[in-house]
């Protein structure tokens, strides 16, 4: 039996030749204007994209992140229930367990929550981008547990998905986040909740 994959495949090589060249890929992507990193107006625009995505935003500074984030864990935590963190969160909460790497998916859906920092932030399109960090943990800590409360500092929000993945590096594990995890695939009904967290909590530090 002739197997399909490898003679389209030699029919391919045959006709690049031994030593195909390979043609540079601009990187030269369009900016929008020169909106300083982290303006008032980038973060108005990230805001109102995650608020229409049906994240909560919640509007913080350095001094009182830590009790805002307490709040908003108050105010959305079931009773009860467990919070996860990852190993190098630049804060204390107290009662959160530490992710030390072995917890299996099983054992992670027994937690109600997770918090965590960012590596960066796109307001055009209210994207959250993680990328692995010890102050953002592995990514099946931002997957598995039902909340997500995700940190986001002013200075790392930039314009457009460039100046976003300029921030990123794009050999580590990446997880892009616009709003809760939701689809409308069956029959355009939004169900929330499939593919992450049903509610996305983002603490603004301005």
């Amino acid at each position: 039996m002739t197997d399909a994959r490898a003679d389209v495949l030699a029919r391919i090589r045959a006709a690049l030749g031994p030593d195909p060249a390979v043609p540079a890929v601009p990187r030269d992507y369009r900016r929008v204007g020169a909106v300083p990193t982290g303006s008032p107006e980038l973060l108005s625009l990230l805001a109102d994209r995650l608020t229409d995505y049906k994240a909560t935003v919640v509007p913080t500074t350095p001094a009182t992140l830590e009790t805002d984030l307490r709040a908003a864990l108050a105010a959305t935590m079931p009773p009860g229930g467990r919070l996860i963190v990852p190993p190098a969160l630049p804060f204390e909460l107290p009662g959160a367990h530490v992710d030390d790497g072995t917890l299996t998916p099983a054992d992670l859906d027994t937690f109600a929550g997770v918090a965590t920092a960012c590596a960066a932030a796109c307001a055009e399109t209210g994207t959250i981008a993680l990328d692995g960090s010890p102050d953002q943990g592995r990514r099946a800590i931002t997957l598995v547990p039902d909340r997500h409360f995700c940190v986001v500092r002013a200075d790392q929000v930039v314009r457009t998905v460039p100046d976003l993945l300029a921030r990123l590096t794009p050999t580590r594990p990446l997880t892009l986040i616009s709003g809760p995890s939701a689809t409308s695939d069956i029959e355009l009904n939004r169900v929330e909740g499939v593919h992450g967290p049903r509610t996305l909590v983002v603490l603004l530090v301005h």
